[in-house]
């Protein structure tokens, strides 16, 4: 299996929101041209996920608080479109169980280790609403599902991921390799319900919203790694390449999103 190595952050950065508990290992300097070769060829046993090295937590910034917020914001507005509503119409419920599985295999290791108060109730929001979604579209509000145009293959995705998450990951291990799935799953879990939105040619605003909170929190991933390499040293070449993939899934929508909803128009995707 390939196993991808991570750049180690230069040096502690405590946050008050992501301060892990225990003891700490010492952190490596950046990797300098002459010891990259020494790093590449280097094995890492990722103990934590959110402190992914040696127990150095991941610091806040501004570009992951505004992540985080728009992703709980694209959450809640779906949730409330379908409540206020009573009804799902244009809500793919095959993009909700993939979420649904994503926050599942992301979140595992809420069973083995605490953080802080603000990582673990954000973690369990995220499982709780997306159960919450898909109870609502496949239970309470099953008679206005649209099945017939939320047609998508959804196991064309998660089989190869699912293969791709054993081939190509950081370490070897059931949790990791959970981790890396619900990674790459991510990036493409939106594909039922960008394909819906193109059967039927069109969306209802607040779907519309729903879509662009979601593809943002996404886009300002990517500049909080960027932040991330630039001031910590820090480098995941697998959640990086999910994210622009995911980011580049989600242009088309964008720019239809500025061109007419901004301006008060329906919005419909090419068939």
């Amino acid at each position: 299996m390939w196993a991808l190595p991570r750049l180690l952050p230069r040096r502690p950065a405590p946050s008050p929101y992501f301060q892990p508990s225990g003891s700490r290992r010492s952190v490596n300097p950046k990797p300098t041209g002459r010891d990259f070769c020494g790093v590449i060829s280097e094995h890492f046993t990722v103990k934590n996920r959110e402190t992914l090295t040696s127990g150095h937590p991941a610091t806040m910034n501004i570009f992951r608080l505004t992540g985080d917020l728009s992703h709980l914001a694209a959450i809640i507005i779906l949730l409330l479109k379908i409540w206020k509503t009573r009804s799902c119409a244009g809500i793919s419920g095959k993009s909700q169980i993939l979420f649904a599985l994503v926050f599942t295999t992301r979140y595992l290791d809420l069973l083995t280790s605490f953080i802080s108060l603000y990582n673990s109730s954000m973690k369990v929001i995220y499982i709780g609403c997306s159960y919450a979604t898909v109870y609502l579209i496949y239970m309470k509000f099953r008679a206005t599902y649209d099945g017939n145009h939320d047609s998508f293959r959804v196991e064309f995705l998660v089989v190869p991921v699912g293969g791709l998450a054993v081939l190509i990951n950081h370490d070897f291990s059931p949790l990791e390799i959970l981790w890396t799935f619900s990674i790459y799953l991510e990036s493409v879990a939106i594909l039922p319900q960008l394909f819906m939105i193109s059967k039927t040619g069109e969306a209802e605003t607040i779907t519309t919203h729903y879509l662009f909170c979601l593809g943002l929190y996404r886009a300002l991933y990517l500049f909080n790694w960027i932040w991330r390499f630039y001031f910590e040293g820090f480098f995941d070449m697998i959640a990086i390449v999910a994210g622009v993939v995911q980011t580049v899934l989600y242009c088309d929508f964008f720019y239809l999103y500025v061109t007419k909803v901004l301006k008060g128009k329906k919005l419909s995707l090419p068939a």
